[in-house]
């Protein structure tokens, strides 16, 4: 049974200033929380979880049993950050990201990204196309904001994330070429293949700001082809990542 403080704890990770405090975040469901288990970037600090998960997972459980905590569903409901929780919810150390490390390959900035969902599925993305870091502007949704988390799935430990200034950032690597997605930009689908590259993609309704664009090396878009107005970012991140190659 879970006790009233438990659950305020968990309640306050909800929010970004709680789990900067003791540098942790929560993750749900079985398939993330199996995945995070077995990372080494990561220490399990507590988990609450169904009979059923607890049983599947006996050998573990019974090795730390001062950290797992049974529950049932109506519990589970109590703290989950989602509308149908899961089987078990498990809260976890932040890894430690590399902070400026020298970019190499393709690099993704991106700035003022707000929709949790979104930047989950960029860095899921990112991390399908073997992306190893992402640079974010400061006012960037949190990474381990409980939707980001969800949406990135284990893609969360296997891609660096740093929050910095951009406009600092890109004038600290001006050797390496700049691609800004525009609207304006040079059709996609001229080949661009290159060694190393940053990647900017902008906000999801005002796009990348003027003093970011003006700072690109080449300006490239995807064809519009039919009537849409306008692109989903982490589609259109995902479409960009797809074309631009790194060649050695």
């Amino acid at each position: 049974m879970l006790v009233r403080s438990q659950v305020k704890y968990i309640q306050n990770l909800g929010h970004k200033k709680f789990r900067d405090a003791d540098g942790v975040f929560v993750a749900e469901g079985p398939k993330i929380v199996n995945e995070l288990l077995y990372s080494d970037r990561l220490q399990l600090i507590q988990c609450f979880a169904t009979e059923g998960w607890m049983l599947s997972h006996d050998e573990m459980v019974q090795a730390k049993k001062e950290i797992f905590f049974k529950t049932d569903e109506k519990e589970l409901e109590r703290i989950s950050f989602h509308s149908t929780p899961n089987q078990v919810l498990a809260i976890f150390t932040k890894p430690v990201f590399n902070y400026m490390k020298i970019p190499t390959g393709i690099t993704l900035l991106l700035e003022t990204i707000q929709d949790p969902g979104n930047l989950g599925t960029i860095i899921r993305t990112a991390d399908w196309f073997g992306i190893k870091q992402i640079i974010c502007s400061m006012d960037t949704v949190d990474v381990f904001n409980p939707k980001v988390v969800q949406s990135a799935m284990g893609s969360l430990v296997r891609v660096e994330m740093i929050y910095t200034d951009l406009k600092e950032y890109i004038q600290s690597n001006r050797e390496i070429p700049l691609y800004a997605s525009s609207l304006e930009g040079e059709d996609l689908y001229h080949k661009l293949p290159v060694s190393n590259a940053l990647l900017l993609m902008g906000n999801e309704s005002r796009g990348i700001s003027v003093h970011l664009e003006s700072l690109a090396s080449k300006k490239i878009r995807i064809p519009r082809l039919g009537g849409a107005e306008s692109l989903n970012v982490a589609v259109a991140t995902g479409i960009l990542l797809s074309h631009i190659k790194p060649v050695s």
